[in-house]
């Protein structure tokens, strides 16, 4: 039963989006199609221990859920209407899952509604998952998505990319979704497994069909060029057992710097429009880390002028939490362990706030007080490439 709850738990995650967008345009409706697919997988959770996982368990369900949804709209009166539609094909259409994204993006839907609505439907993340990443209570988040589907149901919300006027009120939405996304896939919050290089891929895929669909948006290149930057240096992340490499331990030369390179001329694109944003000032600090031959060789003077931009464009605790990590380089520990300090507050359970400053401490000799941080910070700690690094660490100090 184990070995059936992990598949399925698999499935959802990486095949969410695809069979949401396919069910929602088939039936015509959020909740419905929420419901034969909730009514599928509880059909597999009885069968599959019983027959065996399938060959291509993703079918599987959709299948299920054609047959359901059928049952439902032959007791609804449009069931003539809808029965025509219900050829189910597999999504091919490269604007399927931004088509489902935008929906769950309406700005009907208050703005952290739509993201956590978005990420549980369309890719597939649990709601801890969401909470960990917004740093809120996973019923908070539960609340928000409940609220959220109930809205599109009752407003008659449109399954479609929205006109072209009405793009620029949706899009900052849509790009923090897909950058969450991206970021759930290159370090997860999940025990399982440290990252999950299919959900970052799965965020490039739609960073760059949203950059087909409005080439001359500056930001959204710069999400493109950002996810890039990341994955070209994936390579240099992990060891072969699956353990994390900090940025200063990473052999460079397993980058990719023809990905690199590419990346940094699809930045320079993005700069040309001369409306700088939040994606493309971080993209510009990767930018920096990659054209760095070695880790002296960083240019913290640069990086830290960057993210003071950044935290003029999105000033929140968790960029200033990164700036503060910056300025350790060119302040010192002392200024940088002030400015974090004075995070605390609004960062107490978030992990890489304990981390670093477990970091700055032992920088300034104070070795029982880092010792302490790096326990908090393991206390908060799901992903396990994270919670053996600070295990180590724990057990070498």
């Amino acid at each position: 039963m184990d070995e059936v709850r992990a598949e399925l738990a698999r499935v959802v995650r990486d095949h969410a989006g695809r069979l949401a967008a396919c069910l929602i345009r088939a039936l015509g409706d959020f909740a419905t199609a929420e419901d034969v697919m909730q009514d599928a997988i509880e059909t597999a959770l009885k069968r599959w221990p019983v027959e065996g996982i399938p060959e291509h368990p993703d079918a599987w369900l959709l299948t299920v859920a054609r047959r359901r949804g059928i049952d439902l709209l032959r007791r609804q009166s449009v069931y003539r209407d809808k029965l025509a539609q219900l050829d189910w094909p597999v999504p091919s259409e490269p604007d399927d899952r931004l088509k489902l994204i935008f929906t769950c993006c309406h700005p009907a839907l208050p703005r952290q509604a739509q993201v956590a609505l978005t990420l549980r439907t369309v890719c597939g993340l649990t709601t801890g998952q969401i909470a960990a990443a917004f740093l809120v209570p996973e019923t908070a988040i539960s609340q928000r998505i409940t609220r959220a589907k109930r809205k599109i149901t009752e407003a008659g919300i449109p399954y479609r990319i929205p006109s072209e006027d009405e793009l620029p009120e949706r899009l900052a939405q849509v790009l923090a979704t897909i950058y969450l996304l991206f970021n759930e896939g290159y370090l997860t919050s999940t025990a399982d497994r440290p990252h999950a290089r299919d959900l970052a891929d799965e965020a490039e895929h739609l960073a760059a069909t949203l950059a087909w669909l409005v080439p001359h948006e500056p930001e959204v290149l710069g999400l493109l060029a950002l996810i890039r930057l990341h994955q070209a240096r994936s390579p240099a992340r992990f060891t072969p057992d699956g353990a994390l490499v900090l940025l200063k331990d990473q052999d460079r030369a397993l980058w990719d710097h023809g990905a690199l390179k590419d990346a940094t001329r699809l930045l320079e694109r993005a700069a040309a429009g001369h409306r700088p944003g939040p994606y493309q000032v971080q993209a510009a600090i990767i930018a920096c880390h990659a054209e760095s031959p070695t880790w002296q060789d960083t240019d913290w003077t640069q990086i830290l002028l960057l993210y003071d931009l950044l935290v003029r464009l999105t000033p929140t605790p968790v960029v200033r939490l990164h700036r503060a990590i910056a300025a350790r380089y060119v302040l010192g520990a002392r200024a940088a362990l002030a400015e974090l300090d004075a995070l605390a507050p609004a960062l107490d359970t978030d992990h890489l706030f304990h981390a670093t400053r477990a970091e700055l401490l032992r920088d300034l000799d104070r070795h029982l007080e880092a010792h302490t941080a790096d326990r908090r910070a393991l206390a908060f700690t799901t992903n396990p490439a994270q919670h053996h690094l600070l295990t180590t660490r724990l057990t070498w100090r």
